[in-house]
């Protein structure tokens, strides 16, 4: 009976890791560029109470006598499906339709990942104009450089065509590409092994892969910026609810397993009394 206070512990903490993870993707629901995360359970190890078992009459049955021991979570899943496309009055907004992923410098000179385009345009050293992200880092081109303006710019004639090419108009009013920018959009082969360092930013790890450059790489299917959009989380409030009752219930019936172990030792103890 020992054994299953243990199984039910391990349910209710699994179940806990449940509600943690559809709490923190509940509270994310309006964070932009933001992917949810879906746990996965294992089974613990199979006890094996008998290695033969046989019948009445001596003959082998043909499978084994193994108990349970519980589960435990193996994984938190990203998930990376495209979120909704949300209108923004911000020129500096910018939105992925696709697999792509941003590109920014970190203060310790690693390039992050990101689907949360809201940048805006920040004062370069020198003088001219650098497009960042909400946290200062320098978003990146396709040539794994600072997005750079001179100041000849005004932040609110810039204009991202669906390539990414920052252009600028003419004389004629005619927009060219400035100074051949591009920002620059990047994919992996498996997003999920993603190491997640904030709300919606991560960085590379070996099972994420090295990220695909999709300028330079025509084997990839293309992603398009959508300016003036910004990507909402895809975090689906009903099926998160759902999954709360789901968690929920299989909490209390975890520790109803307990609850009833113990009424059983309990009633074991009375008998020598």
């Amino acid at each position: 009976m020992v054994r299953s206070l243990w199984t039910g512990a391990t349910g209710m903490n699994a179940q806990q890791t449940a509600v943690d993870t559809i709490a923190n993707n509940l509270a994310n629901v309006n964070t932009t560029g933001y992917k949810a995360q879906d746990p996965e359970f294992k089974s613990l190890l199979y006890q094996t109470l008998q290695t033969k078992t046989t019948t009445a009459n001596a003959e082998r049955k043909p499978t084994t006598s193994q108990v349970g021991l519980g589960t435990r979570t193996s994984s938190l899943n990203q998930v990376f499906t495209q979120g909704s496309l949300l209108a923004s009055e911000s020129d500096t907004s910018f939105a992925i339709s696709g697999k792509g992923f941003f590109a920014v410098k970190g203060p310790d000179g690693s390039t992050y990942y990101t689907r949360n385009g809201d940048f805006n345009w920040s004062l370069s050293n020198g003088g001219g104009l650098i497009l960042c992200d909400a946290e200062g880092r320098p978003v990146q081109s396709t040539r794994g450089t600072n997005i750079e303006l001179n100041s000849s710019y005004m932040a609110s004639k810039v204009v991202v065509d669906a390539e990414g090419r920052v252009c600028y108009p003419d004389a004629q009013n005619n927009l060219q590409v400035v100074n051949n920018l591009q920002i620059g959009l990047y994919q992996f082969n498996n997003p999920g092994g993603l190491n997640r360092e904030g709300d919606s930013i991560w960085s590379v790890t070996a099972n994420s892969g090295q990220p695909i450059n999709e300028s330079t790489n025509n084997n990839v299917e293309k992603s398009v910026v959508r300016q003036g959009y910004l990507e909402g989380s895809n975090v689906s409030v009903a099926d998160e609810m759902v999954n709360l009752i789901v968690s929920q219930r299989a909490y209390e019936m975890n520790s109803k397993v307990i609850t009833t172990t113990d009424t059983m030792m309990d009633e074991a103890n009375q008998l020598k009394r």
